[in-house]
């Protein structure tokens, strides 16, 4: 995956979300790698409440890499597990659709996927501090049945409103049992990024 959309003002995102809206400037639109995008971020206590903050789509790559990370699909990775086991190192991404490629070569088509009752969702993901500018990375996973029919190899970890607080503050034990496939039964299709 190496577009979304998020067509929603930071202050609708947070409220959708959950979080404090501070003076992140996002009016809505795609997001890809290497861009900011806002991101819901907290200290890990389940006593604050959480708050957007715009960062680069693409952590820091592992030592022998040369390119920005943007989905994470390994979680026990040892270069990952460090960051999923704390906290306050997961994100919220909020989105409104994401896209994919269907089809063979040479006819591809690219569709646009979201959950059907969620104008703003949230991806799962994990988010770096101290390099040159904050950055942010999205959790992956096996596609559901309706993705994998349309050609996807691995699909954004989607959380549900009731699992956000859960994501951001829970031990990861627990934390990662939501990294499953969103079910597609769930989901709509469409051509438009803007239905």
């Amino acid at each position: 995956m190496h577009l979304y959309r998020l067509d929603a003002t930071a202050e609708i995102a947070a409220q959708a979300l959950g979080a404090d809206a501070g003076r992140d400037p996002w009016a809505g639109g795609y997001v890809t790698p290497g861009r900011p995008a806002p991101v819901v971020v907290g200290d890990g206590s389940a006593q604050s409440r959480p708050w957007l903050r715009p960062k680069l789509w693409g952590v820091p790559p592992p030592p022998r890499g040369d390119q920005p990370v943007t989905t994470v699909r390994n979680l026990s990775s040892p270069f990952w597990i460090g960051t999923l086991r704390h906290p306050e190192l997961r994100c919220l991404i909020p989105a409104t659709r994401f896209a994919l490629w269907s089809g063979t070569a040479g006819a591809r088509q690219q569709l646009w996927a979201a959950p059907a009752d969620q104008t703003v969702f949230a991806f799962a993901g994990i988010h770096r501090q101290g390099e040159d500018w904050p950055s942010f990375a999205i959790l992956t996973v096996e596609p559901n049945r309706l993705l994998s029919h349309h050609g996807a190899q691995a699909m954004p970890v989607i959380l549900r409103p009731g699992d956000y607080a859960r994501w951001l503050t829970a031990d990861w034990r627990d934390a990662a049992g939501l990294a499953r496939p969103f079910p597609g039964q769930e989901m709509t299709l469409a051509e438009d990024p803007m239905v």
